[in-house]
């Protein structure tokens, strides 16, 4: 057992019969009264993000998260299928587990997360960028340039994004995987 002064970043913590990751946290010592502290918690399973605060000394209950990094193999209508380089351990995680799913090609390399004790797997992310080709996109009307423009582009991925006018199909790209967005050309 632990308490809120062992409260960090990063940390996964049991609360209400769920699993937690704290993404941010801040210790108020008002003028009048007893400190308390302010977090955000994400949940591991659902991804939602609440705020929760506690009292100063109030007893919290860590939980132990293990990271592996996994290589995507293929998708199939039981999910997204993953393999230690390892082991050759090979996992299999639902579409709702796998954040940024859209951005998966095959081989590339993931991070899962592991509950120690139960060794159930919690969640899979992508790194933060991904390269990847774009398949499709219509070309750019030359004079159409107010208002920062942007065209649709479908990706190798079947992903489709909003691109600047200049880029043209069969160009490879950096997607940011955590909002969706063009990043750069790549050559």
């Amino acid at each position: 057992m632990a308490t809120t002064q062992d409260i960090r970043k990063g940390l996964t913590i049991d609360y209400k019969n769920d699993l937690y990751t704290i993404v941010d946290f801040q210790h108020v010592k008002p003028g009048k009264g007893g400190a308390f502290i302010r977090t955000k918690l994400k949940s591991v399973t659902t991804g939602r993000v609440i705020d929760q605060t506690w009292n100063s000394g109030e007893s919290i209950t860590p939980v132990r998260v293990q990271r592996k990094k996994y290589q995507f193999l293929y998708k199939d209508e039981s999910g997204y299928s993953f393999m230690d380089q390892n082991t050759f351990e090979q996992v299999t995680l639902e579409e709702d587990m796998v954040t940024g799913h859209e951005f998966l090609k095959e081989g590339q390399e993931v991070e899962i997360s592991f509950h120690s004790e139960t060794d159930k797997p919690l969640s899979c992310e992508l790194p933060p960028f991904v390269i990847l080709e774009i398949t499709y996109s219509e070309p750019g009307v030359k004079g159409d340039t107010a208002n920062n423009p942007s065209k649709k582009a479908t990706l190798e991925t079947g992903a489709v994004i909003n691109v600047p006018l200049f880029v043209d199909s069969n160009i490879k790209i950096k997607v940011d995987t955590r909002t969706g967005e063009y990043v750069e050309r790549v050559k």
